[in-house]
């Protein structure tokens, strides 16, 4: 004859977890209002140039590309970071200078996108590139946030990276790798 098992007590959850929600909310807030200011926003059809490249979808193309190589050396200083056998003492160096870099190239990229061109809906592929571009500035201010905030737990640092890796890889893929696609691979 068998015997039901006993029924087990569910599991308690995890009390720093409510800690996550002041980032959490924050970065969704930064990128519903991104999102919601490039759809009211009247697009002026003006875009960047930076000298030495032929247009502003180049200069964007090359910033994001700048900006998506660094994001694989976050991810891989994170790696080595949290690896068990102990980064050497210039990883987290490396992992704060190459972050704070490739933000700031991202800078002239969606202030362009912004103004110049809104939030786009006209094909899947801008659609994408909209939304994730919006994520990408939350996910963003969501880590920078939960950096300073004491009892997160574990896993909040690498998923709030991972969204922000993940986020800048499709816009790069949507926008960047697109334009060397159709366009050509030039300056």
């Amino acid at each position: 004859m068998r015997h039901a098992a006993a029924p087990t007590a569910a599991a308690a959850p995890d009390p720093r977890a409510a800690g996550i929600l002041v980032p959490l909310l924050v970065g969704c807030l930064v990128a519903v209002l991104l999102g919601v200011y490039g759809s009211l926003h009247e697009p002026t059809g003006f875009s960047i140039n930076i000298i030495g490249f032929s247009t502003g979808a180049y200069a964007k193309a090359w910033l994001a590309t700048l900006a998506a190589l660094l994001g694989v050396v976050q991810v891989l200083s994170a790696r080595i970071m949290y690896s068990r056998h102990g980064a050497p003492a210039w990883i987290s160096t490396l992992h704060r200078w190459s972050g704070r870099v490739a933000v700031l190239l991202t800078v002239p990229v969606v202030v362009h996108c912004l103004f110049a061109l809104g939030f786009g809906t006209y094909s899947t592929r801008v659609l994408v590139h909209s939304l994730l571009g919006c994520v990408f500035y939350g996910a963003f201010v969501a880590k920078m946030l939960s950096l300073t905030r004491r009892g997160l737990p574990n896993w909040a640092l690498p998923v709030f990276g991972g969204l922000v890796f993940t986020a800048l890889i499709v816009v790069w893929l949507t926008s960047a790798v697109w334009l060397f696609g159709a366009k050509g691979l030039h300056t």
